[in-house]
């Protein structure tokens, strides 16, 4: 940027040294002409002819110089703003990484607190309630949604396990009304957006559903490793080693399809 910057300077003193030069042979061409000139035998010009082509030449030579010097400029002028416009979009894309990295900083650290909050397993009911309120409110600040439902549903039955349907503090919603037969065969849900469970081992599945049009691929990611934690815990639950209390746990379970 500098170099291109002294550069104009540097023509526009050049450009003044040659047109004071020429303007001031122009005056004193009258001065220097005596007499006629003879350029041969018989060709001789009278003084103010030759003057007046001098003069003439001279002139044409500074227009010259002049239309040089004014590309030149606007050459330079061209690649000052290219440079311009191509430091614009660099400090642009900078704004966005800048942003982007914030962005995911916020979310490793919504990421660490999902994995590493819980200290242990939920042996009860509302141990599990618990559960599904923390990983509410995460989902709920990863989307920036009113609401958020969680519902584990028997694959084979299509009928609903067990849900949670968690709103925003200080927002009143109702409750959403959405097919399981839709949720198991992956058919569009509008206006809702909605991420299962991914084992394809497991006879239940998990879904999050949100009152949101679209999630992008992070938010996506992120919730997925939501519902595979639910998963994780709500198949540690019902294990052979909980089997007694987890039938208490969901013996009034819901025929919601």
């Amino acid at each position: 940027m500098k170099k291109l910057n002294i550069r104009p300077s540097f023509l526009q003193i050049l450009y003044l040294i040659i047109f004071t030069f020429l303007f001031a042979f122009i005056i004193y061409t009258p001065t220097l002409i005596k007499g006629p000139v003879s350029l041969t035998s018989k060709l001789i010009l009278e003084e103010e002819t030759f003057e007046g082509i001098l003069i003439c030449i001279l002139f044409i030579i500074s227009i010259l110089i002049f239309n040089l010097y004014k590309s030149e400029v606007r050459k330079q002028k061209e690649v000052i703003n290219k440079i311009n416009d191509e430091k614009m979009k660099v400090e642009d894309r900078l704004n966005d990484s800048e942003q982007y990295i914030a962005i995911m900083n916020v979310q490793i650290q919504e990421i660490k607190s999902i994995f590493n909050t819980i200290d242990k397993y939920p042996e009860t009911k509302e141990g599990l309630k618990k559960a599904f309120n923390f990983f509410g409110d995460r989902v709920i600040g990863i989307v920036n949604s009113e609401w958020v439902l969680f519902r584990i549903i028997d694959s084979n039955t299509q009928r609903t396990i067990c849900e949670h349907f968690g709103p925003r503090k200080g927002v009143t919603c109702n409750y959403p009304k959405v097919s399981n037969k839709m949720i198991i065969e992956k058919q569009p849900v509008l206006p809702f957006s909605y991420v299962i469970s991914n084992p394809e081992n497991l006879n239940i599945l998990v879904s999050c559903i949100m009152p949101v049009d679209k999630i992008t691929n992070d938010q996506h990611v992120f919730i997925q490793a939501i519902i595979n934690e639910i998963t994780k815990l709500f198949v540690i639950l019902n294990s052979l080693y909980y089997k007694k209390e987890s039938n208490l746990i969901f013996e009034g379970n819901t025929d919601k399809k």
